[in-house]
């Protein structure tokens, strides 16, 4: 008579837990430089969302230092971005770029999950 005996196993166990959000080649691109001016290579973009504007919830997008528990990474060409947890679920999908022209200059996110956001376009909800 055999017995089998199953140990669960996860594969979250072993792999780093990812984010939804998409960073463009041109994006990627000008957070290098931006890092490379900073002189620092502990530092990685933090992307979230919190309570604020006049839409409901603002995009926070920084250089950040700090890994958090819950975060999320993904890594972009050698441009670690980090999402948290509760952040997560606003972003996802949600693709950041960069812009460079007479019109706009800077990121701009494109996020599917915003069902209206505000004229000046820091606010969503």
């Amino acid at each position: 008579m055999s017995v089998e005996t199953n140990t669960p196993t996860t594969s979250t166990d072993t792999q780093e837990k990812t984010h939804g959000v998409e960073l463009t080649p041109v994006a990627a691109t000008k957070v290098k430089s931006l890092l490379e001016q900073e002189g620092r290579d502990d530092l990685r973009l933090r992307v979230g969302v919190q309570p604020g504007g006049c839409s409901g919830l603002i995009y926070q997008l920084y250089f950040d230092e700090r890994t958090l528990d819950g975060d999320l990474t993904r890594d972009f060409d050698g441009v670690e971005v980090v999402v948290d947890r509760m952040s997560s679920p606003y972003l996802e999908g949600a693709t950041i770029d960069f812009a460079d022209t007479i019109e706009k200059q800077g990121f701009t996110i494109d996020n599917p999950n915003a069902g209206s956001s505000c004229a000046c376009g820091d606010s969503f909800s």
